[in-house]
């Protein structure tokens, strides 16, 4: 009886939150045609001149450059995936170390103060200038996601619980030990919700980037083409894919992160 119901619960709160979701998403439609119509500006364009704009984007790719939706959307996948797993390679030995020396954690920390509030989009222009297009967009979006993820880090080493680390050392654990099996696992939270605050700042990151592209940047440059062109129902189209691409590798992240919290026993 009791499986029963936590289905039928699982059930009923699964039909609730689609139903608020399409609710919430007409009301937002109406709005957008309501702010269109009273702003008659072509910089607002109305749903359904942008949803066409979509289809066609979609169907014909670019009657401007010729190039395919998909051509725009690989090339800006490649540098976010690119910039995500070099922030993920340095920012987690290096998170794990400042977190579990004090002394180094205080002599870094003003480094990291200093730079961490540097909007990502103002080093765009000086890595593109030293690393060429495609690494200097790499290096933005590796910006943007490493101190989320860094920050993260060092406060869940920075939180555990000494007694852990004591009794391992008293059971005979080694410092490789206590790094694999206590200070590693006890982090995997923290750095799973990096993860998800950083890929979200990525997509910011790699369009912020590609406003300095070559025909060939992503869907940014896309974006920032139509707007040049005036074609404001395109460059809303391009707008709608960059945030169907963001909610797409948050809720990714957001999976996996449940998952690994199931596995390890932190479920809720």
């Amino acid at each position: 009886m009791s499986f029963k119901f936590d289905e039928h619960n699982k059930y009923h709160r699964l039909a609730r939150t689609v139903v608020i979701t399409v609710v919430s998403l007409i009301v937002f439609v109406c709005l957008w045609w309501a702010v269109s119509k009273l702003a008659n500006n072509a910089a607002i364009p109305e749903p359904m001149e942008t949803f066409e704009a979509l289809y066609d984007l979609i169907v014909n790719g670019d009657s401007v450059t010729g190039l395919s939706l998909y051509t725009y959307v690989s090339s800006s996948l490649s540098k976010y995936i690119k910039g995500f797993l070099l922030a993920l390679v340095i920012a987690l030995p290096l998170g794990l170390l400042l977190g579990n020396f004090k002394y180094l954690r205080e002599f870094v920390s003003p480094w990291i103060e200093v730079l961490r509030p540097i909007a990502p989009i103002a080093w765009a222009p000086i890595f593109i200038l030293l690393f060429g297009y495609v690494q200097g967009a790499t290096f933005v979006v590796f910006i943007g996601i490493f101190f989320p993820l860094l920050t993260n880090i060092i406060f869940g080493v920075s939180k555990i619980d000494r007694v852990l680390i004591d009794a391992s050392k008293t059971l005979g654990a080694s410092n490789l030990q206590i790094f694999l099996k206590v200070l590693i696992p006890s982090t995997i939270p923290y750095l799973m919700n990096g993860i998800k605050v950083g890929l979200g700042i990525g997509w910011m990151c790699i369009v912020a980037a590609e406003l300095y592209a070559t025909p060939l940047g992503g869907i940014g440059f896309y974006v920032a083409n139509m707007i040049t062109y005036g074609a404001f129902p395109q460059a809303y189209a391009g707008i709608i894919i960059i945030a169907v691409l963001g909610l797409l590798t948050t809720g990714l992240a957001e999976y996996i992160s449940k998952r690994v919290s199931k596995r390890m026993g932190m479920d809720a």
